[in-house]
């Protein structure tokens, strides 16, 4: 079922606001969007690196958010995880420690590392959200910019 057009609304001022607090905030460069063509996952990639992006992708029929880490060269992805092997850590406890310097309280999120269309190896946080009005959430958006400014603090 495709989106209508409240739920297209809703999707787009949550990036919007997203875009506008971290580029305030953290002082990252203009994002790029990489959205499907079917809306099952809208992404807005901030670059932090050459070949490495932190990403946060709304899935409106989950619903979800996922923050994470992308890269399209094997061998930064090899060394973010030589990184999390020497830190002694899971990527869990590796990721919970990252958003535990940016003031998130998560200690163990779950962390998906795959690699997607045999291009982007990603390390990946979902958010899940009991329906889509939560992207409206102060707390969802904070808890949001939160795990963006961790990801990077934790990787880069």
């Amino acid at each position: 079922m495709p989106l209508d057009e409240v739920q297209k609304a809703r999707i787009e001022a949550f990036r919007g606001h997203l875009e506008d607090a971290v580029r305030r905030e953290c002082g990252w460069d203009a994002p790029q969007r990489h959205d499907r063509e079917d809306d099952s996952t809208l992404a807005t990639r901030y670059e932090v690196r050459d070949h490495v992006w932190i990403e946060c992708a709304v899935r409106p029929f989950l619903p979800q958010v996922r923050v994470g880490l992308l890269t399209d060269d094997r061998w930064i992805s090899e060394e973010f995880e030589q990184r999390i092997e020497d830190s002694g850590d899971t990527m869990t406890e590796f990721v919970g420690l990252a958003f535990e310097t940016v003031g998130l309280d998560w200690p163990e999120p779950p962390v998906e590392h795959y690699r997607e269309h045999g291009r982007y190896f990603y390390f990946a946080t979902p958010l899940d959200l009991e329906r889509l009005e939560s992207l409206d959430d102060p707390a969802v958006r904070d808890k949001v910019r939160r795990m963006l400014a961790g990801y990077r603090q934790g990787f880069l």
